[in-house]
């Protein structure tokens, strides 16, 4: 009887442990990738801003311009909470990208 006790609460854990977390990781992941779209969002509305007001002439505008121009204020990873320096926006195919470099 012990022996079954044991093996039904070990099972019942294990199975609370399958589903828990996977879905933990996933709530999680999804944050963490909604975090990273809010930033390059917010970015590449100020690089748009900046070349609609003819102050960036480049096609690779950089953060580094942005900043000095009053754009936009330093920048982090949402995650690791590093600032980004030597990134940039650039324009592709009529949609601005942001280009992360380490």
């Amino acid at each position: 009887m012990n022996t079954n006790k044991i093996t039904i609460i070990s099972s019942i854990i294990i199975v609370i442990l399958l589903i828990s977390v996977p879905t933990v990781y996933k709530v999680v992941k999804t944050h963490q990738d909604n975090l990273y779209k809010v930033v390059e969002e917010k970015i590449i509305a100020a690089a748009e801003k900046c070349v609609y007001e003819d102050k960036c002439k480049n096609k690779n505008i950089t953060l580094k311009e942005l900043y000095e121009s009053k754009y936009l204020e330093k920048v982090s990873n949402p995650v690791s909470k590093e600032y980004y320096n030597e990134s940039y926006v650039t324009k592709e195919s009529n949609k601005y990208v942001f280009i992360e470099k380490e």
